[in-house]
């Protein structure tokens, strides 16, 4: 079981006056080098929209929460550091409870999501409804061909045997309501088949194409043979999952 935020390295800022709009969960482990630009970014997307910017540093061993700290002192960002490293998910679940605004994003912390997506999701999940799950598409991927190859496999096999119909789910890009997520059942590697539980909890999901940059600081913390590994007895879970439940529908 994952640890509790470690509270001697977790700092929480004063609440701004003003409730935020959005609030933009971004996951992090070992991402020192990428928080002070990644963090402008995102600030400059929203500089019109009430906002905080959640970072969540997922145990690192670098100077992460260092980097968070100083960033905190410039923007909106509420840094939250887990004791050990619990994974991406659980670091996206932390971030979402403890946000204050009724909208999320999502973007991974390697800098490779475009903050300057973020509006356009927003704009899309607000027009959908509360129920909805807007999904990040990366259609020009800057990555590795061996990354890009198992991704195309995993994205159509998760659709055939979910069915899902989601062609990018490893974007890391997403919005959605608080409380479409916080229905939704946590579990480690969780945030690789959001499209599947969304539906499943009886919601939507609808894709929007995105921009994808190469990664230009840092190394990756996901090795593609372990994403495999670990995918395929997810999926399994996943599956058991679906059929293990029926949303029930009151008469009228």
């Amino acid at each position: 079981m994952c640890p509790a935020l470690s509270a001697s390295e977790t700092h929480r800022p004063v609440p701004p006056a003003v409730a935020p709009a959005i609030s933009v969960v971004v996951p992090m482990r070992n991402e020192g080098p990428n928080v002070a630009a990644l963090v402008a970014e995102i600030g400059a997307a929203l500089a019109d929209v009430p906002h905080e910017i959640l970072c969540v540093d997922d145990g690192s061993t670098d100077d992460t929460s260092a980097q968070l700290r100083e960033a905190a002192a410039r923007f909106a960002v509420r840094p939250l550091r887990h004791a050990r490293s619990c994974g991406q998910s659980a670091a996206v679940v932390t971030g979402v409870r403890a946000a204050r605004a009724p909208w999320i994003a999502t973007l991974d912390g390697d800098g490779q999501n475009d903050p300057a997506d973020i509006p356009k999701l927003w704009a899309r999940a607000r027009a959908e409804g509360e129920s909805t799950l807007v999904a990040g598409w990366r259609t020009t991927r800057k990555d590795t061909a061996t990354k890009r190859f198992t991704s195309r496999v995993a994205n159509r096999v998760r659709a055939r045997l979910l069915g899902d119909a989601t062609p990018d789910t490893g974007c890391g890009l997403k919005v959605f309501s608080r409380a479409l997520f916080l229905e939704l059942p946590p579990f480690d590697h969780m945030h690789r088949f959001l499209p599947a539980l969304v539906i499943r909890q009886g919601g939507r999901v609808v894709s929007e194409p995105v921009n994808h940059r190469p990664r230009l600081r840092g190394v990756s913390n996901y090795g593609t043979l372990d994403r495999l590994a670990v995918g395929l007895v997810d999926l399994l879970g996943v599956m058991w999952l679906q059929r293990r439940w029926q949303r029930p529908r009151l008469e009228p």
